[in-house]
């Protein structure tokens, strides 16, 4: 490729970006599972490695942290499920509330806008009626849903064994793959790519952990409703980077206003709410996590946004990760430097138009 002229070869690059993207929209349904398997078989390698140096069979050492795993899912399914009981008791003073917020709103309305109560309640009738001559088809999609998430998790147990078990296999072909004198530079990515995943994955799990203790318990103890409920969906959501936490927001906003006829208590929310996360963004995750995922905050949200739009919700998880494994691999090859370079977050304190060693890829140190 190098005696190629450099627009074919950046046009092959973005005709590579377009193939790939197509191929995730495409084959979704077996790539999403396969990559999830494979970042948390990562996330185990240390489990498996302590209990394979405690002497446990190979299978053994596989099948329990694939365990623990099942145990903390099977745990945040209890507490959903008993949170969700607990909401369906107060659907009395629920309903009672939404209806006290629905006629404020309408009163608000008719004094701002002029526009009464009739015919607010008969554009309501309008678009219910709307919404449910949809309602077929929502629920045949979400029965389809719920299936597709069966298979999806149940795949992925097997796929996070028989990856472990045939780790050194998939191992020797990535070796295999390239020619002897790159092994150096693939051996380092390997390396980093287990070390920086490993860190952010578990660097997540501590903070949905202390997430949801110090949001849910500070509601808690100012008295909101359904504390460690807003606390949890927060502490899962803020798995979504910069996206899950706005989700987070307004569902934390919503319980609220259905659970209490006060606009105090929804200010309440917002303010904790700002103020936790104020601290782990600025304070707790950098220490837990530390600076091993530098990827700059436009590639991050942009990444989030492009892996909902081509996978889903599985794809606004995966793509921080994702980018960060693309951004190792470019940053040790001299033909896709530039693409490294687009992904971090080291900015040159000086314009590349000013000094012309920040244009080439290996530039002196300034």
């Amino acid at each position: 490729m190098k005696d190629m002229p450099i627009t074919v070869i950046r046009a092959i690059e973005l005709l590579g970006i377009m193939l790939l993207g197509a191929l995730i929209v495409i084959g979704a349904d077996i790539i999403m599972p396969l990559l999830m398997a494979f970042f948390i078989s990562i996330m185990l390698l240390p489990v498996y490695r302590f209990l394979k140096t405690k002497r446990f069979p190979n299978a053994l050492a596989i099948i329990l942290p694939i365990l623990l795993i099942f145990v903390f899912f099977a745990l945040i399914v209890w507490f959903f499920s008993s949170q969700i009981g607990a909401l369906i008791s107060d659907f009395p003073a629920i309903k009672s509330n939404v209806n006290k917020h629905l006629t404020d709103l309408s009163l608000w309305i008719d004094n701002k806008a002029h526009y009464s109560t009739k015919e607010q309640l008969k554009f309501v009738s309008e678009q219910s009626n709307k919404l449910l001559g949809s309602a077929g088809n929502v629920l045949s999609g979400a029965l389809g849903s719920i299936s597709g998430m069966f298979l999806f998790f149940g795949l992925i147990p097997i796929y996070i064994y028989l990856m472990l078990y045939y780790k050194n296999l998939f191992l020797r072909f990535v070796f295999m793959w390239f020619n002897d004198e790159s092994h150096k530079k693939v051996e380092e990515s390997l390396r980093e790519i287990e070390t920086i995943i490993k860190s952010y994955l578990i660097g997540l799990l501590i903070q949905i952990s202390y997430i949801t203790i110090l949001l849910g318990g500070i509601l808690l103890i100012v008295g909101i409703k359904h504390a460690l409920l807003i606390g949890v969906i927060f502490g899962l959501l803020n798995l979504i980077p910069y996206v899950g936490a706005l989700i987070g927001n307004i569902i934390g906003m919503l319980l609220t206003l259905t659970s209490s006829t006060e606009i105090s208590s929804i200010v309440t929310v917002l303010v904790v709410i700002a103020i936790v996360q104020f601290l782990d963004n600025n304070i707790l995750m950098p220490k837990i996590v530390g600076s091993k995922v530098k990827i700059n905050a436009l590639s991050a949200i942009l990444g989030v946004i492009i892996g909902g739009s081509l996978a889903g919700i599985s794809g606004m998880f995966l793509a921080l990760p994702i980018i960060a494994v693309f951004k190792i691999v470019f940053d040790r090859s001299v033909m896709f430097k530039h693409w490294g370079v687009l992904l971090s977050d080291d900015v040159p304190k000086i314009s590349p138009l000013n000094i012309t060693i920040l244009r080439r890829k290996k530039p002196k140190t300034l």
